[in-house]
């Protein structure tokens, strides 16, 4: 499962097609030059990308920045050239970077990073550097279980903070500096099939070291703590930052090793979770019985209430209506107002046409992205398709709107296309600009470019304004479907009900449904965004995405039938939030999630709490949607088979 990212890269290989842009394998001769390249600082506890520049590393003659997408630049990615001089196959020992000279406002600036858990991140051959570790799994008795398995986490951090159990060298509570790396580079070879030799693996170790040399220090300098004979090791004297001595030399080794890993499977090993396949199993598990119990409850509303009551109703309605009144009551009662258009309708209509575009957008790119199409070489792509294939769906959001503001007997289709453009994507923009106000004060790469925010606006009034005007037209030109049961002039009094199920906050009950059925995973798709590593088991994502469909529209059709049993017929905006509630829980589980992160600042905090607000937002309209559709759906149905009008 973990190999879907790349599977249709690896079968166009084999059938001798072509390749995905940005994923075309390199063969490289040996000696020949390899380039690396450096990407922005990231840390967990601030969530504020830094250029790779910003700190006082070594510099090339000239640096040059990559072309970036818009998912790159969304991201706050900043890939840059390096220093750093590898030729394939070729072993080096030891090589001098650069001697740096720290001025105390260097020295400070790197001290602060340090304590902020910045990360460094490289790239070669269009794959990122990551650390290796041996992990285990343990059940809850603290048994091993299974072998251990090697997993990765991408980057390096830019130093430590001595603790106790740290390097005996250090000093406990000072900033150290990782002045040292070794480049453990895998690559393949299949002579049958190509020339040369191809990277598959990018493996990286940080080192602090205090280097100690003779002499004056010159380009040619031998080093006495870093040679071929005495490599660097975690036990070497650590290279301090706080200290008088401004003086830090950058060294680094490359060592190349052959691997039997193919090329079309080198992301494997990057894309393998942390946590283990077990647990995400077990969160769809945890969905899945979720789903069952639902649908049983759906079940026993449709068997044995529903059949019961229509039979009934049907045979005797006409004979004994007047002689036995038990046969007009609950929802049988309501027949007549049920589908009475309910206040606010062009909100019901907006809400409802966002929620198809957002779901419209999720499908489709979870779609292509189960495909392979959205590899993980191509950085960026999953943002830019996201942002694109929302924008496209714009005519679906005006059709379904529209189409259903018609329905309720509404006539101004362009007033309501016009806040179909504005009213979410409006409020995203508002909000995104702020936070990059804030993000751009920092002096962060995570601050998108006036020239980004213009090509969003662009796409924004430029392809989605239109397409959606153009999808309410379409819907306006069509005739209506009336709904199953036509609307009294005047409308019925809607009785007391002291029953604790009419009690508003049973919203909030059916909402932690949908929640519990993705909570699981949640905690991995936040991990996965916020801590900067991988996710890219699609698979179980849209294992999980129908599984919350399938349960939005069950609660909301049980939230409906209570709603009416109890014969009030304003059902559709309950029928909505009644579902569409899971979002204050996944808000509520967002605070709980930050809180562990123990961020540094106010900014990030700001940063992460606004992302989180737009995310639960979403998710509320598009399960809100869901829920409603599926209730219309229950609506017309069980009124339409009473044969009364």
């Amino acid at each position: 499962m973990f190999k879907q990212a790349v599977f249709l890269p690896a079968l166009l290989s084999l059938v001798g097609g072509f390749y995905l842009p940005g994923v075309v394998p390199r063969d490289y001769d040996e000696g020949e030059a390899v380039v690396m390249k450096v990407n922005k600082l990231d840390s967990v506890t601030m969530q504020l990308p830094r250029d790779f520049y910003s700190l006082a590393f070594c510099q090339p003659e000239a640096i040059q920045q990559n072309a970036e997408n818009l998912g790159e630049i969304l991201s706050g990615d900043k890939i840059e050239t390096s220093p750093y001089t590898l030729r394939m196959k070729v072993m080096q020992h030891c090589e001098l970077l650069c001697r740096k000279e720290l001025t105390k406002p260097e020295m400070a600036l790197f001290t602060k990073r340090v304590h902020e858990n910045y990360h460094s991140n490289l790239i070669v051959d269009n794959i990122p550097a990551a650390r290796s570790f041996m992990q285990s799994m343990y059940d809850r008795k603290g048994n091993k279980i299974g072998d251990s398995e090697k997993v990765y986490v991408k980057g390096y951090p830019l130093g430590f903070v001595a603790k106790k159990d740290s390097n005996a060298k250090a000093k406990e509570g000072a900033a150290y500096l990782n002045n040292h790396l070794r480049f453990d580079i895998l690559y393949h070879e299949e002579p049958e099939s190509y020339e040369g030799s191809r990277i598959v693996g990018f493996e990286i170790s940080s080192f602090s070291v205090k280097h100690k040399y003779s002499g004056t220090f010159s380009a040619n300098t031998v080093l006495d703590t870093c040679n071929a004979l005495n490599p660097v090791s975690q036990e070497s004297t650590p290279q301090p930052l706080e200290t008088e001595d401004n003086e830090v030399i950058f060294t680094y080794d490359v060592r190349w090793t052959k691997s039997d890993i193919k090329w079309a499977s080198r992301w494997d090993m990057y894309l393998k979770p942390t946590t283990g396949a077990s647990v995400h199993w077990f969160s769809i598990g945890n969905s899945f019985m979720v789903m069952i119990g639902m649908s049983v409850a759906v079940a026993s509303v449709l068997v044995h209430i529903l059949r019961k009551d229509l039979a009934k109703y049907n045979e005797l309605a006409n004979e004994l209506a007047d002689e036995d009144p038990e046969l007009e009551k609950g929802w049988k009662l309501v027949h007549g107002d049920v589908f009475r258009p309910p206040a606010h309708s062009t909100w019901l209509a907006v809400a409802v046409g966002t929620g198809c575009q957002i779901t419209g957008c999720v499908f489709v790119t979870l779609l292509f992205a189960c495909m392979g199409f959205l590899s993980p070489a191509n950085r960026g792509s999953l943002g830019t398709a996201l942002l694109l294939v929302f924008v496209l769906m714009g005519f679906v959001a005006g059709y379904t709107g529209t189409k259903l503001y018609c329905r309720l007997g509404l006539q101004s289709w362009k007033g309501l296309a016009v806040k179909i453009v504005l009213a979410f994507p409006g409020m995203v923009f508002s909000l995104f600009f702020v936070i990059n106000l804030f993000v751009w004060a920092q002096g962060s790469t995570g601050a998108v470019p006036f020239g980004t925010l213009v090509a969003l606006m662009l796409l924004w009034l430029g392809i989605s304004a239109p397409l959606v005007y153009l999808g309410a037209y379409t819907a306006a030109r069509t005739q209506p479907e009336p709904f199953a049961k036509r609307v009294n002039n005047i409308a019925r009094l809607i009785p007391v009900s002291d029953d604790w199920s009419a009690s508003p906050f049973m919203i909030l009950f059916y909402g932690s449904m949908p929640f519990a059925a993705i909570s699981g995973e949640s905690f991995f798709l936040f991990t996965s965004a916020w801590n900067h590593q991988f996710y890219y088991i699609f698979g179980i994502l849209a294992l999980l995405f129908l599984m919350l469909i399938i349960v939005s529209a069950e609660i909301s059709i049980v939230a409906t039938f209570m709603h009416v049993g109890r014969e009030n017929y304003h059902w559709w905006w309950p029928s909505f939030f009644a579902s569409g509630s899971m979002a204050i829980y996944m808000f509520l589980y967002v605070i709980y999630f930050f809180v562990t992160l123990e961020s540094a600042s106010v900014i990030s905090g700001v940063v992460f709490l606004g992302y989180a607000a737009l995310i639960c937002v979403s998710c509320c309209i598009l399960t809100g949607t869901v829920g409603f559709l599926a209730s219309l759906f229950f609506m017309q149905k069980i009124y339409g088979s009473l044969k009364i009008d």
